[in-house]
């Protein structure tokens, strides 16, 4: 069975289940889109990886990591591999060097999981025949709604451009203090772009 190469598109707020966010994937050689409901701590663990936050205490994707580092194993490639009943199944391939060994998973670890050891991520064409969508033109314009939109309608990116750096600084180091790491990685970006 072939695989088709994702690259991840965008992390937001479920706007079908409260507390949930969509992983949003595409195919890196085509125009389809596979969004998959993740927790909100799984979304969490992803966001801070792409973001390159660092967590004062290691999270648990971070100690698989050192775990599988300090027994001299490596993770090659994650995989979508099926769709049952509405539900997304991954494999996480591994090796040590010599032997291969498939291990099952959620998808939203499998990811966080191939992330931090900057994998390739899989799927194969019945996946994405069942569950793959193709976004017209006017919906892949418009920006997904995120849960840092305050309750005014005014988005987070905008609030933070009328703050002053201190101020900034305080709400950085209460996000990651709340393990916000989202709205930390906003915050920082902030903080980036203006220096």
């Amino acid at each position: 069975m072939d695989k088709l190469e994702l690259e991840i598109l965008g992390l937001s707020s479920s706007q079908s289940q409260s507390g949930s966010f969509a992983l949003v994937l595409g195919e890196k050689e085509g125009s389809r889109r596979l969004p998959i409901i993740i927790g909100m701590f799984e979304a969490q663990a992803i966001a801070i990886e792409i973001e390159k936050i660092v967590p004062n205490r290691p999270m648990t994707h971070d100690l698989f990591k050192s775990f599988a580092h300090n027994f001299n194993f490596t993770v090659e490639e994650i995989i979508i591999s099926d769709l049952k009943e509405g539900v997304f199944f991954a494999k996480i391939e591994c090796s040590d060097g010599g032997k291969t060994i498939t291990v099952d998973a959620r998808p939203s670890d499998a990811i966080a999981i191939g992330l931090r050891f900057s994998v390739p991520i899989y799927t194969y064409e019945s996946v994405l025949s069942e569950a793959g969508i193709v976004l017209t033109d006017e919906e892949s314009e418009r920006e997904p709604a995120t849960r840092s939109e305050s309750k005014k309608g005014k988005p987070l990116k905008e609030q933070l451009k009328d703050m002053s750096p201190d101020s900034l600084k305080t709400l950085l180091d209460e996000a990651l203090k709340q393990e916000d790491y989202e709205r930390a990685a906003k915050i920082r970006d902030e903080m980036n772009r203006r220096n």
